[in-house]
């Protein structure tokens, strides 16, 4: 229903920073919340934070304070802020849209040296 291209990743020093982006093929964030997971190597995939369509914004414990959810819908872009990383952060991050208009991204590569 849609098609969700992130965008962002890469190699960063602990401590460091990175922002995602993520571009919906269409506007849907007024129906659709938006969620960051990830999926780190033999581990499941993990809700890392989420924006409703109202703005409401929801983080998990290992990141809050850290990392930032927000959106820009005249881009139709929804953005991921993560600073002072860890090599624990390290994961493929996948954008998500769960609403109306449901589907996922291809994922983008996370890799924080220690």
């Amino acid at each position: 229903q849609v098609q969700l291209v992130e965008s962002g990743g890469g190699l960063v020093q602990s401590g460091g920073s990175l922002r995602l982006s993520c571009v919906a093929s269409r506007s849907i964030f007024v129906v659709s919340a938006m969620g960051w997971y990830r999926q780190a190597p033999g581990k499941q995939r993990e809700l890392v934070a989420r924006i409703l369509s109202g703005g409401t914004t929801y983080y998990a414990d290992s990141v809050k304070g850290r990392f930032s959810i927000s959106r820009d819908n005249a881009k139709n872009t929804v953005y991921l802020q993560m600073n002072s990383l860890k090599p624990e952060d390290t994961a493929v991050y996948y954008c998500n849209a769960d609403g109306r208009y449901t589907g996922w991204g291809q994922g983008t590569q996370v890799t924080v040296s220690s």
